[in-house]
């Protein structure tokens, strides 16, 4: 019996890679994605995601999952908007004690629950809130190549972001 090879994991946040924000003194172009998908008009800054992002991410070589305290809402607000299927969701653990010896050390409270839900495959993390301290952890905590890539969130994702994913996840194929 022969295994299939897995294609690396590219786990997505949504507010500040897809969702521009903090910019004080920018206005952010608005897109017009045709008719809102169902509960999208609860949040006016889906307006802020370009479409192009849905393209994109699907031409990436890797298995693009939600990572995002949208859960499975990213579904069914963003994926239709992009032009995305239906995609895997990262469901966030409850809280622990580890949460907050983790928060005093400078540890996102992604990272366990990402290095856990990845298993060991390779995998990409595109955030906004990505440090040192989580690249540190991850690349001891996990047997798997990683890439996490910090988005400024007053830009959100860019061609250049775009490239340096592209060319990483190249690297694996």
């Amino acid at each position: 019996m022969t295994g299939s090879v897995q294609r690396p994991l590219l786990f997505l946040d949504v507010d500040g890679p897809l969702i521009p924000f903090g910019a004080a003194s920018r206005q952010y172009p608005t897109y017009d994605a045709g008719p809102e998908p169902r509960g999208a008009d609860a949040n006016p800054l889906l307006s802020r995601i370009d479409p192009a992002h849905g393209l994109r991410l699907a031409a990436l070589p890797c298995e693009v999952v939600w990572a995002t305290t949208w859960m499975a809402d990213a579904n069914e607000c963003i994926a239709p908007r992009i032009g995305l299927p239906l995609l895997a969701v990262v469901v966030w653990p409850e809280p622990s004690d580890n949460d907050d010896q983790d928060e005093r050390n400078g540890l996102h409270w992604k990272t366990r629950a990402l290095v856990e839900w990845a298993a060991g495959r390779p995998f990409a993390w595109v955030d906004d809130e990505v440090t040192d301290t989580d690249r540190a952890w991850v690349a001891a905590q996990h047997p798997g190549r990683t890439m996490l890539h910090r988005v400024d969130p007053r830009r959100g994702l860019t061609a250049g972001d775009y490239a340096a994913l592209d060319a990483w996840l190249r690297q694996l194929v």
